[in-house]
């Protein structure tokens, strides 16, 4: 182990060649030859070549040493492969509670520039979640909770649990980061790109920058999180491929 100038210990790595193969239970990523395994005893065996490449290529970039917050379709395959498949109901039923409290429903009371910006990009948003989702969810102003239909929330928790366990690490995921279901089922269907999904996400915050500056550690903060939507729409177009 090794230091990375992070303050953390790091392996340094320790294989030449990354590769993919396809075998009898999916495509398994290989290094010189062997199979990684998550902390947990599971091989990285996953569904679809595109999945699988797209692991690979975080491997292959660990140099000189292997930093695993910087793998992040690694660790969400591993999360897929060890911990999903026990736990998809209750996965489900906290997307369909980011749906309860979505935040493309909460609307600010002014200015009204930012009230009519968040109805532009939002208002399309819901539209296509009722149109195409079955899923109806009501904007209200102010930040009171509203109740959603209960019809709604039952829908998004059986979309939820209609995906297998790879998409539904994606979107738990994307639920999470985006703090919204209707974004995060936007993102998982193409209907939006990650970096779209995380521009809607943030718009608040983006009025508020242009109003006020942007702050560097705040910056930061953005770029990360940018990086993680930009990695949810890779990953869940490779699971297509």
């Amino acid at each position: 182990m090794t230091g990375k100038g992070d303050g953390v210990q790091h392996p340094r790595r320790f294989y030449r060649a990354v590769t993919v193969a396809a075998g009898p239970e999916g495509h398994a990523v290989l290094l010189d030859g062997r199979v990684p395994k998550a902390p947990g005893g599971a091989a990285l065996v996953l569904p679809t070549p595109g999945l699988a490449a797209l692991a690979a290529e975080e491997w292959d970039a660990q140099d000189p040493h292997i930093v695993m917050v910087s793998m992040p379709a690694v660790r969400l395959a591993w999360t897929a492969l060890e911990k999903i498949a026990a736990a998809r109901e209750a996965v489900a039923d906290e997307i369909a509670r980011y749906a309860g409290s979505d935040l493309i429903c909460y609307r600010a009371e002014g200015p009204r520039e930012l009230v009519a910006q968040q109805a532009a990009a939002w208002d399309p948003l819901l539209d296509w979640a009722r149109a195409e989702l079955g899923v109806a969810l009501e904007p209200t102003t102010g930040v009171i909770h509203r109740e959603q239909p209960a019809a709604s929330l039952a829908r998004v928790r059986a979309l939820a649990l209609d995906l297998d366990d790879f998409a539904l690490t994606g979107l738990a995921h994307a639920a999470g980061l985006l703090g919204s279901a209707v974004l995060a089922l936007a993102l998982r269907r193409g209907r939006l790109t990650g970096q779209q999904a995380h521009d809607l996400a943030r718009l608040d915050e983006a009025f508020q920058e242009r109003l006020w500056g942007i702050d560097a550690e705040a910056a930061l903060r953005t770029e990360g999180r940018l990086a993680e939507a930009v990695l949810l729409e890779r990953w869940f177009g490779a699971l297509i491929r």
